[in-house]
């Protein structure tokens, strides 16, 4: 069934899909790198939660390109759950949803650091079908489809297994997002054998799995915009994900948290008995 819905509502639209995003890039985001005014920054929750016009923009551009690439479908932004937090409920509703993060890594994006990215997922019935991830600054554009496999720059990424003995290195949430039973969770990675470190962009921390360059993620939030792209590029990649009650992730929320992807199911399953122990 997943597949059928792929051929009838995605197609060959895969490469439009990926234009409609570095359109957005173009026009919204990189005109404004490193050119932005104290006024075109505004703080949403506190000082590592931001938001800018080139957020705000380049959702816009996206919701119209998108929608109009798939009549019927809505859209679930970061920004506009922001702004009205029922549109959130669409992830639970039978319409196609492309669920998007303008800019992941806005703190990033508004000190002039490079690693930031443009995310979006193409969703239906909480599966994730498909996934672009684009790094403008990086030009770094990578894909993955249901079933079908992940790629960079149009070559194929497999995220492969860590070497026997190797320290694997794990990138965190920030303590500002965490409860205190999910801080004291992620006290257990602090151990042999584990380098857990601060997380910069979701997004490319799972684009950094999926590619072999990282062991794996522990995050303790759970909004869509920031994991439905990176969860499906990881897995198609040969990652795997579990939450800390060692079931599936689900993209509309309600998990168990914190949880982790990572490169292979054993990792996955190491950095969740930590996560459980603690």
């Amino acid at each position: 069934m997943i597949e059928d819905f792929l051929e009838q509502v995605l197609g060959g639209r895969t490469a439009e899909v990926e234009e409609a995003v570095r359109k957005a890039a173009a026009a919204e985001i990189m005109p404004r790198f490193r050119q932005l005014a104290a006024d075109d920054i505004v703080e949403k929750n506190g000082p590592h939660d931001l938001v800018t016009v080139a957020d705000r923009a380049a959702e816009a551009h996206l919701t119209a390109s998108l929608m109009a690439l798939l009549p019927g479908s809505v859209v679930v932004g970061e920004e506009a759950v922001h702004a009205d937090p029922a549109v959130y409920e669409a992830l639970r509703g039978d319409a196609p949803v492309w669920i998007v993060d303008p800019v992941d890594g806005t703190r990033q994006f508004v000190h002039g650091d490079p690693a930031f990215c443009t995310l979006v997922a193409l969703a239906r019935h909480g599966e994730v079908l498909a996934s672009w991830t684009f790094a403008p600054a990086l030009e770094e554009f990578a894909v993955a489809v249901r079933g079908r496999g992940a790629t960079l720059n149009g070559r194929e990424i497999r995220s492969g297994s860590p070497a026997p003995g190797e320290v694997l290195e794990v990138a965190t949430s920030h303590p500002d997002y965490t409860t205190p039973d999910q801080k004291r969770a992620l006290l257990g990675l602090r151990t042999e054998g584990i380098r857990p470190r601060p997380c910069g962009s979701a997004g490319l921390e799972y684009l950094a799995v999926a590619r072999g360059e990282l062991a794996g993620t522990a995050f303790s939030w759970e909004y869509a915009w920031d994991h439905a792209a990176g969860l499906l590029l990881v897995a198609e990649a040969g990652g795997s994900t579990t939450t800390v009650a060692g079931e599936p992730f689900r993209i509309a929320g309600g998990n168990a948290l914190p949880f982790t992807t990572a490169r292979d199911a054993a990792t996955a399953e190491r950095i969740r008995t930590l996560l459980r122990g603690a």
